[in-house]
């Protein structure tokens, strides 16, 4: 079911992982033009059916980046299925590819990311993803750009898109045993479809290659402030709430580590260094 269909979501997905490791190592060759290292990638299979390739890089503006992508497929467990649409009626049966990145910035005045994108297929087929912005300070002028970024991609395909979709993000990237957000939001969806297929496909496309115009330019933006030793310290304790909500709310962990997925990769999005007090 959707061959054709699964193929050209899996290639695009590899393709803005491309994209996405070779503008980001040009960032790294910026600030730091003697940078010799890059992305380390390692490959992995799943026992179950499929496999994927993260991609992690180490450097001085992206203390840690790291860039998923996988392709899987095979069998729910258990109660798991009752949890998915259509895992019943597929009798349990799945097939789900996408990307999928954290970056832990160096400096506490680069805001952290984190964006997905993917598509899922049981006895129908959706898509899922989205961006969003981590500061650790609020720069209202970054804010405005990721935002403003996110709704004009919205708008070209749904004029409700933007509204839906960012408040989406503001309910899912809360921490409610800390009553308090992960970030300042930016757009989130999950089980978009309108039986047009193409539709669905180019929105979801036209989040990655929105993250990919407008996230650098943040980076870029910020990089070169200095900081005090203060902020960063700040910083990590901000990272410890970002572990927090990846481990206690994160879909793609659970779905990750309910099919059998890679631990490895799916614990990618944890930082490099957090720290853990009230503050």
């Amino acid at each position: 079911m959707f061959e054709e269909y699964k193929e050209i979501a899996s290639a695009w997905f590899r393709d803005l992982r491309d994209q996405i490791r070779d503008e980001f190592l040009s960032i790294e060759k910026e600030f730091d033009p003697s940078f010799q290292s890059g992305f380390v990638v390692e490959s992995w299979k799943r026992e179950g059916g499929g496999g994927g390739e993260m991609s992690l890089m180490y450097g001085s503006v992206f203390e840690k980046i790291g860039v998923n992508i996988s392709t899987v497929h095979g069998s729910f467990n258990g109660e798991f299925a009752t949890k998915i649409p259509g895992a019943l009626k597929s009798e349990k049966q799945f097939w789900a590819s996408g990307i999928s990145l954290v970056a832990h910035m160096k400096s506490p005045l680069v805001p952290a990311v984190h964006m997905n994108t993917r598509m899922i297929v049981t006895d129908n087929y959706w898509f899922g993803g989205g961006a969003d912005l981590t500061p650790m300070y609020y720069n209202e002028e970054d804010a405005c750009i990721f935002h403003s970024a996110f709704k004009e991609a919205c708008d070209k395909h749904d004029d409700d898109y933007y509204n839906r979709f960012s408040k989406w993000a503001d309910e899912y990237f809360f921490l409610k045993h800390r009553n308090e957000p992960r970030g300042i939001g930016g757009i989130f969806f999950d089980y978009l479809r309108t039986d047009d297929w193409q539709r669905d496909f180019a929105f979801t496309q036209d989040v990655g290659k929105c993250f990919l115009s407008v996230y650098p330019k943040l980076v870029r933006r910020n990089m070169y402030l200095e900081y005090t030793p203060e902020q960063r310290e700040f910083q990590l304790l901000k990272r410890g709430r970002y572990v927090e909500f990846n481990l206690l709310y994160d879909r793609g962990t659970e779905f990750g580590l309910k099919t059998g997925g890679n631990t490895k990769a799916i614990l990618m999005s944890l930082p490099p260094v957090a720290q853990w007090k009230d503050f």
